[in-house]
């Protein structure tokens, strides 16, 4: 991804330049004679399209006959054959120019994508015999320790066994906020250390590492090409051989029936100026590219412009629940105290759970202070419905509806969408407490964003219970839910939902885990939160590196913008030229005119495409190309 290094052209321009105003103010003081005056503007025109010229020569070689350099090549030459040495320099330096533009705006793009290279960790301060040694990330295994410093990168995956800090991942996730990190907590390569001396236990070798997937994706992302560039290639092989043999057509039959050879002549170099392809062939692939980049910037990335122009086309979006509408996890929704305090209720829930390992347990010992010490007795145990035990000198049952109507406790059942825990104590009911999966505070405006954005049907998909589905369902206006499914059936309706999806895409967004078959059969797999995860690397097409839902409804506005400014520059190009090849035939457009259809419109085409590159807001709406 080595920038293009424009300087010996700039100067090869300037050289040239000279030595045509040099030629020309001869030519305008003294007799020069025609053969020096050719030289001088030949030399001109050599300096600068030399290598142009000799391209062209290779490429016809190897049977490439009918490229964008040959045809600047035949008409410039041709032009000179006429004596349009002028004409012939112009059209040539503006070529030049505009080969200069198109590679600025490539690198401008490229910019975006290629500051995750920056991520890449040079080495990796290593724990071995004692001593901490220098090495490449490359040469750490899985288990041992490597320290970072601050400032310093993480080099690779790993979890902290030994002290606190601070990280910026923005370089990887697009978030700006930075991330407190300590023992045990899960660190990834490409992550700055921002404050503290932190050791990292390693979990993966650096081929494995999140950086290496990154920037593996990225830099194969432009080998899959969208439909819209796959016809522009195709229309190119056609377009450029009917444009040449109308070409010669034209210097000919006119010619022969006349005898004017100049006139039809110079007007068939016209045609094959005007008809260079350079604004579809640049400008198509610079929009994704521009698309693509835009988007990794923003922490979204995307494998391919292909997979870009199918989000554009979202009509129907399923969401798998847990970890993606919702923050996957539990936490007390709410506590219901009947003969008790409330405290009080979730202390003697806390106590007897807190013997349990259940995810549910734990959140309700996180809700009550975290890990204390509880005296409790007599702990038993009751398979699916809960927990018993003696604390503070009485019995506590907690667990479901039917433990407590198996003790004959008194208690009103409640309906809630979550997991509801009875309290009892020493036979009498104390309230219940509810332990739910909250919904992601991105989910709601997320869901909003895609529907105003044509997605017409949104449905999710989730192995919990209906009471849980229908909750989360309405709280996020979801138009369909399926509860109780399990990863066959979520492939199932998919398929579906593939079929009866007309004129449009499926995209289905998911952890990437668990939802892998999914993520591979939609048209688009979104993978949410994909830091470390490997399923949504292989699987997904599009990876929300920043775990915000959000991201996708900006991804589909970034992808629609990219569609109408490639719809528009086919059009444009397409339509300009058309006109004045028209106008060329005719006789009614000069070599300037001829240079505007190419290297102009190419201009045009390519500012078009840049123009994404401007910073997009998360509720920007679509504006028009």
């Amino acid at each position: 991804m080595e920038k293009e290094n424009n300087k010996p052209i700039i100067i090869r321009m300037i050289v040239s330049s000279v030595i045509l105003a040099l030629g020309i103010l001869l030519n305008n003081i003294t007799a020069v004679p025609g053969i020096v005056y050719f030289l001088i503007m030949l030399t001109a025109y050599l300096v600068l399209s030399y290598d142009i010229l000799f391209e062209a020569g290779e490429n016809i070689i190897h049977g490439e006959l009918l490229d964008e350099e040959f045809l600047m090549s035949i008409a410039t030459v041709g032009a000179i054959g006429l004596k349009e040495y002028i004409e012939a320099f112009s059209v040539m330096l503006l070529y030049r120019i505009g080969e200069m533009f198109a590679d600025a705006a490539v690198d401008k793009s490229r910019d975006s994508i290629t500051e995750l290279l920056d991520i890449r960790p040079d080495s990796a301060s290593v724990k071995r015999n004692g001593t901490v040694i220098t090495v490449k990330p490359e040469e750490v295994e899985a288990g041992e320790t490597v320290v970072v410093k601050p400032g310093e990168k993480i080099p690779l995956d790993g979890v902290i066994i030994s002290g606190e800090t601070t990280v910026d991942a923005s370089a990887l996730t697009g978030e700006s906020v930075p991330q407190n990190k300590g023992v045990n907590d899960e660190v990834f390569s490409g992550c700055i250390n921002i404050q503290g001396h932190i050791e990292i236990k390693v979990t993966s070798t650096f081929a494995c590492s999140t950086v290496s997937k990154i920037l593996e994706l990225v830099e194969t992302s432009a080998e899959k090409k969208a439909v819209c560039e796959g016809i522009v290639t195709k229309f190119a092989r056609v377009y450029t051989p009917v444009v040449v043999a109308l070409a010669v057509l034209i210097a000919v039959v006119p010619s022969i029936v006349t005898k004017d050879w100049g006139t039809w002549v110079n007007r068939a170099l016209l045609l094959l100026v005007i008809s260079c392809p350079c604004a579809l062939v640049i400008s198509v692939p610079l929009a994704y590219y521009c698309g693509i980049g835009t988007a990794s910037s923003k922490g979204i990335l995307i494998k391919g412009s292909n997979y870009l122009e199918a989000v554009s086309k979202a009509k129907c979006v399923l969401f798998d629940k847990t970890g993606t509408l919702t923050k996957g996890d539990f936490e007390i929704v709410c506590v219901n105290p009947v003969s008790v305090e409330k405290q009080e209720l979730v202390e003697m829930c806390a106590a007897i759970e807190s013997k349990s390992n259940h995810p549910i347990a734990k959140a309700v010992l996180k809700a009550f202070g975290g890990d204390i010490q509880f005296d409790v007795s007599f702990i038993k145990e009751y398979a699916g419905k809960g927990m018993s035990g003696v604390f503070k000198g009485k019995k506590i049952i907690c667990g479901n509806a039917k433990l407590l109507q198996s003790e004959n406790i008194e208690f009103k059942e409640i309906q809630a969408a979550g997991t509801v825990i009875y309290v009892a104590c020493d036979g009498r009911y104390c309230g219940s407490i509810v332990i739910g999966d909250t919904v992601k505070n991105s989910s709601i405006n997320a869901v909003s964003s895609l529907k105003n954005l044509g997605v017409e049907k949104t449905v999710m998909l989730t192995g919990d219970s209906e009471a849980v589905a229908a909750d989360v369902a309405g709280r996020l206006s979801i138009d369909e839910y399926y509860a109780s499914l399990l990863p066959a059936d979520k492939v199932r309706l998919c398929e579906e939902y593939i079929e009866k999806t007309d004129n449009g895409t499926v995209v289905f967004v998911g952890d990437g885990v668990n939802d892998a078959p999914v993520l591979s059969l939609s048209d688009v797999g979104v993978a949410m939160g994909a830091l470390g995860s490997d399923a949504a690397i292989e699987a997904a097409d599009i990876v929300l590196m920043n775990d915000d839902l959000e991201d996708l409804a900006l991804a589909v506005t970034l992808a629609k913008k990219t569609q109408k400014k490639v719809k528009f520059n086919i059009a444009f190009s397409i339509a300009v030229k058309f006109i004045i090849m028209i106008l060329g035939i005719a006789g009614f457009a000069n070599m300037w005119l001829a240079v505007f259809a190419d290297v102009g419109v190419t201009f045009i085409a390519v500012i078009n495409s840049v123009h994404l590159l401007k910073k997009t807001k998360k509720n920007q709406e679509n504006d028009s190309v």
